[in-house]
């Protein structure tokens, strides 16, 4: 396996310079019961308004869903979730489309499990590419936390990072496509990747209109390249059941190694053949159904 390639020093020579590395994409409904019409009988005084023993046990017991909670990854933002999660809210799933900061692999992951402490009741954790890193060690430690869903997604063991996973494989296409651009924050700064706007659809969604990813890609977020670099904690798969979903024709994360995560992982998984790196758009359908199954098992 290639060595992990260090990120580029400041200054005005790396503006827009395209460097070949691989690098992981990446990135409650209420039920009120119905109230029975007043009788127009007279009424009869009653010995006790407590209901019969058989009535108490024939009442239906409602368990609340559990809140799925949706990851981005990195060249991407929420909104990307939106087809899955009008669907998921029409089958009565309370969902959070959680806003991945994609500054470095410790912050994003602290950031989401801050959200998860926030969140009574079970939750179904679902990370789309570099955002399967961040729930693998978001979710350590959270008893709430009852699913790990990956879609086209890194789930790394302890110690390997997304660059290493991206090029265990041949077939990803990131690395040439990537371009890197220094940026200034106070107290420092870093350099950020983005994926060549002329090579987005190709790389990233084949499976959709130009149009689309023409806009896709000229609103990409760009994921600071140290997240990209970091090593993974102790995993969150090891401990949460798991589900998988493998992108058959992605060029960002080659599907070989998308399986081999998912065996690695003992997740129950799903494979797309036709599906490009951006399944969650091309494919919402899929991607629900999976979750759905992910939030059935934790009845």
């Amino acid at each position: 396996m290639p060595g992990t390639p260090s990120v580029p020093p400041h200054g005005n020579r790396w503006f827009h310079r395209r460097v070949a590395i691989p690098a992981a994409l990446a990135v409650a409904v209420l039920t009120v019961p119905a109230v029975s019409p007043a009788s127009s009988a007279p009424s009869v005084p009653s010995v006790s308004s407590a209901p019969a023993p058989s009535a108490v046990a024939a009442q239906p017991r409602h368990t609340p869903k559990p809140t799925v909670v949706l990851v981005h990854g990195a060249f991407a933002d929420s909104s990307g979730w939106s087809g899955v999660v009008a669907r998921l809210r029409h089958d009565g799933h309370p969902v959070i489309a959680a806003a991945n900061p994609l500054r470095g692999l410790d912050s994003d992951a602290a950031y989401v499990s801050s959200l998860l402490d926030s969140i009574p009741g079970p939750v179904v954790l679902v990370g789309h590419s570099y955002g399967g890193e961040v729930i693998t060690n978001a979710a350590v430690g959270h008893a709430n936390v009852k699913a790990l869903v990956y879609i086209a997604a890194f789930a790394p063991d302890q110690g390997e990072s997304g660059l290493a996973l991206v090029g265990l494989n041949p077939g990803s296409q990131l690395g040439e496509a990537l371009v890197v651009r220094p940026y200034a924050v106070a107290g420092g700064g870093g350099a950020d990747g983005y994926v060549d706007p002329a090579k987005f659809r190709s790389v990233m969604a084949a499976d959709l209109r130009g149009s689309d990813t023409e806009l896709l890609a000229a609103q990409q977020r760009p994921v600071d390249l140290a997240a990209l670099q970091a090593p993974s904690g102790v995993p969150a798969w090891r401990t949460i059941p798991s589900w998988y979903l493998v992108a058959g024709a992605d060029r960002a994360i080659p599907a070989a190694t998308e399986k081999f995560m998912a065996r690695r992982a003992g997740a129950n998984t799903v494979v797309v053949d036709d599906a490009s790196h951006l399944v969650m758009l091309s494919h919402p359908g899929r991607v629900e159904n999976l979750i759905v199954q992910a939030a059935k098992a934790t009845d």
